[in-house]
């Protein structure tokens, strides 16, 4: 069982891990050893996401989850398949923990008096030092 939060948890039947071979430096190693991870997670038919987290873990995923609700994550920073591994789970705990956390509503409020009153006078000023600038101006 992985531990996302104190509420979600994932069964490690839910992941799917498939290696293939990594791009990039390695010499030799890179064109004879699949070390880099595919880790696929059907987030939405997962028993153990709620709704709420499923959605703005798309929103988050962006083009690493597929039409089918399937998060699609890829790691090859590293030159072992167990390294890869280990950074793939834990690219989807912080991606997962990311969306688990519900956004602050923001309460709009009001602009107060002075604030409206400051900004009114700044824009004068600044109309007046534009205005003295003008060729003839009444300023001079």
């Amino acid at each position: 069982m992985i531990r996302i939060t104190d509420d979600i948890h994932l069964e490690e039947s839910e992941l799917s891990e498939q290696f293939v071979r990594a791009s990039g430096p390695g010499g030799q190693n890179v064109n004879k050893v699949s070390t880099a991870v595919e880790l696929r997670f059907d987030a939405r038919q997962s028993p153990n996401l709620p709704t709420s987290v499923w959605s703005r873990l798309a929103r988050l995923a962006g083009r690493r989850m597929t039409k089918d609700g399937i998060l699609v994550i890829r790691a090859a920073r590293f030159r072992t398949q167990e390294q890869n591994r280990d950074d793939a789970r834990a690219k989807l705990i912080e991606l997962i923990g990311e969306a688990a956390e519900v956004p602050k509503v923001r309460v709009k409020t009001k602009r107060t008096r002075g604030a409206v009153e400051r900004r009114l006078k700044s824009k004068v000023h600044r109309g007046q030092i534009k205005q003295g600038r003008r060729k003839g101006s009444d300023l001079d």
